[in-house]
């Protein structure tokens, strides 16, 4: 099977104390769920293994029983050209995505080619009750829908968002934080008016506040938004 033929490749590639290391980082797996194979050696293998017929027995195996494998599922559908194919794949995935690095690490590259087909697609997302469907979706406003593409719905999109979920809210606040920087005028009023939970909307400045692409005086006037 190609997973046994995967799952030796990727042992071949194990580094024992980054394994260890990521282990700290992602709550949801513990080490032994973990083989421990750098990133750019996994964006590496998925390409290579993009090109093989037989890729589609792999990604109809879920649950993976391994971080890694999770990791290379991700890149392996970034990595999909055909549009259709590609979304197939990732609404069959992301209900078994359990951890912030395997959903922040999937973005596939043919979605800025179909925004408007994709932005259908966030809609639902954004309504979903898994935790890295709804971040996914979040993620992938911030990445498409923030330049050329940005209306001011889509901040009101997020901004409605109300969860209890650590890993949802952060992903809000790096959304406006992001958001920020590229729309301030636009996306400044969602701060002033505080339409934030009091958490969100510190940690968005926050991350503001450390954004290079930030100005001193628009740092200086955030900072004095802070919800004490």
């Amino acid at each position: 099977m190609i997973r046994d033929e995967i799952l030796s490749e990727l042992n071949k590639k194990q580094d024992v104390k980054y394994r260890d290391f990521q282990a700290k980082l992602i709550p949801s797996r513990t080490a032994e769920e973990m083989i421990g194979v750098k990133t750019p050696e996994l964006r590496n293998y998925a390409k290579e293994l993009l090109k093989r017929e037989d890729i589609g027995e792999f990604l109809e195996i879920l649950p993976h029983e391994y971080f890694d494998e999770d990791q290379l599922h991700a890149f392996i559908i970034s990595g999909i050209r055909d549009y259709d194919k590609c979304m197939e794949e990732v609404d069959k995935f992301l209900p078994y995505v359990d951890n912030w690095a395997t959903c922040d690490q999937m973005s596939p590259k043919v979605f800025k080619k179909h925004r408007p087909e994709l932005l259908k697609k966030i809609k639902k997302w954004i309504g979903s009750k898994d935790t890295y469907t709804v971040r996914f979706a979040i993620g992938m406003l911030m990445e498409h829908f923030l330049d050329e593409d940005f209306d001011i719905k889509y901040p009101e999109m997020v901004a409605k968002i109300r969860s209890d979920e650590y890993y949802i809210n952060m992903m809000i606040a790096w959304y406006f934080a992001t958001a920020l920087a590229k729309q301030y005028d636009a996306v400044l009023p969602f701060i002033e008016k505080k339409k934030l939970d009091k958490w969100t909307h510190n940690k968005a400045i926050q991350k503001s506040v450390e954004s290079y692409r930030i100005s001193p005086e628009q740092k200086e006037y955030l900072r004095s938004l802070k919800i004490k």
